[in-house]
């Protein structure tokens, strides 16, 4: 036994004594994702009879906890989410009132909330300690470790099946107040499968990505299909919000190197991974990929350091200005703003003037019934991605290049875009408008 286990048995409790730190009206902040600490968040309502006012802040909550899904913890429980998931949406339309959103640039998601209130407790979740008496964060620190520098609280939920990382994962024993251990699967992803649509969206985005760019690449059927289309690239690099499989996978086909890489030359720069479990194996004790805190990564400024920067993200509607909306249907919140507008204006202000911004989306929706490229957005739509920064927006119809260009050319650009079916009302709208 050294010095460092006994320090780490020494904070070691059961999951629902450690969470009896948590006292009314106090703010709890949750990793993300793959670090989700699933076994802690499934314990929190048993609180309720002696807690009000808890809120609960989080990312893309993967399971339909109680203690926010349960109509009788309102008032005891409030999950404030800075980017809702099927959970909190269920919860949203169910008028449980217990889910609220969090306005936010993700790259400032810590920070800002900091300055607002100092968070009481963090939870998270961690591999077991070395015998140098230092944990890995493992899969996320986009706000995870500034939040638990400024906790009062500390829990870490110990699961072995975590990857140990590298970058500014490490943690000592002695910064987490308790220690709870789990043993359970590490929530993955099934692997997109890209439709006919997405496979010609991936071409077009293809087309547009450079022999040595540094890209950003989100998730889903779009981005996987990009991927596969990456795939006669060469040197590309990675700096991004979210490493996935695509990554992994064309590392493993030599298309992404690194070696052409201005700013941190030799190494994929992430702050969270999620995918499945074939990527957790292969991030394990790999010195290639290195995780640092999002305001060090997606950061506009920082983004910018990159060589031919290219984002690559997906958005619900565009209007024909540019103005992308990737988070809100009408009023209603959907999602969140995510890395999106932080990694698309790094990209258009990359410092050697060649940085790509990528915007995706189907021309249509609701099975082709409606545009996706729309006249104006409806009422209450959050504006994600100022049109501004607005590059290359793409479809399975073609790409619009917007950047540096006219009302009246942006409109035209996407018309050509659009669906067929909606170009005619597309070009009445913009002449109503007075755009053409």
């Amino acid at each position: 036994m050294s010095k460092w286990d006994d320090e780490y048995r020494s904070r070691l409790r059961p999951i629902d004594e450690a969470i009896q730190c948590i006292g009314s009206d106090y703010d709890v902040v949750v990793a993300q994702c793959a670090s989700e600490p699933q076994a802690t968040m499934g314990r929190l309502h048993i609180l309720a009879p002696k807690v009000s006012g808890v809120r609960v802040f989080s990312v893309l909550t993967l399971k339909p906890y109680d203690f926010y899904m349960k109509p009788e913890m309102r008032g005891h429980f409030e999950l404030a989410s800075w980017f809702h998931a099927p959970g909190s949406r269920a919860a949203l339309k169910a008028g449980v009132g217990t889910v609220t959103y969090v306005p936010n640039m993700l790259h400032r998601s810590a920070a800002d909330r900091i300055r607002a209130r100092p968070p009481e407790v963090f939870i998270g979740t961690c591999t077991p300690p070395d015998r140098h008496g230092f944990v890995s964060l493992s899969l996320g620190i986009t706000y995870e470790k500034d939040i638990l520098e400024a906790a009062k609280y500390v829990i870490l939920e110990v699961n072995p099946r975590l990857p140990v990382t590298f970058g500014d994962t490490q943690l000592r024993v002695d910064q987490a107040t308790y220690f709870v251990e789990a043993d359970y699967e590490v929530p993955s992803l099934p692997e997109p499968q890209p439709s006919p649509t997405d496979l010609r969206i991936g071409e077009h985005i293809a087309d547009l990505v450079d022999d040595g760019a540094t890209i950003q690449l989100g998730i889903g059927g779009i981005p996987n299909a990009a991927a596969l289309a990456l795939r006669g690239k060469k040197d590309l690099g990675v700096h991004t919000e979210m490493f996935v499989d695509a990554m992994m996978e064309l590392y493993e086909l030599g298309v992404i190197t690194n070696r052409r890489k201005a700013y941190n030359k030799d190494k994929s720069i992430v702050t969270f991974s999620m995918g499945s479990r074939k990527l957790y194996d292969w991030l394990d004790g790999n010195m290639g990929v290195e995780f640092q805190r999002g305001r060090n990564v997606i950061d506009p400024a920082i983004v910018a350091r990159n060589s031919r920067m290219t984002s690559i993200n997906t958005c619900l509607m565009v209007d024909l200005t540019g103005q992308v909306c990737s988070e809100t249907i009408g009023s209603t919140q959907y999602s969140g703003t995510g890395g999106q507008s932080d990694t698309a204006q790094g990209a258009t202000g990359g410092f050697d003037g060649l940085g790509k911004s990528i915007i995706a989306c189907y021309s249509t929706a609701k099975g082709g019934a409606v545009s996706t490229i729309v006249p104006t957005l409806p009422e209450g739509s959050a504006v994600t991605l100022h049109r501004s920064y607005t590059d290359h927006v793409v479809t399975e119809n073609g790409v619009a290049r917007l950047r540096g260009r006219t009302v009246k050319e942006r409109a035209l650009e996407l018309i050509a875009v659009a669906a067929p079916e909606f170009r005619d009302e597309l070009k009445s709208q913009a002449k109503r408008l007075g755009y053409i």
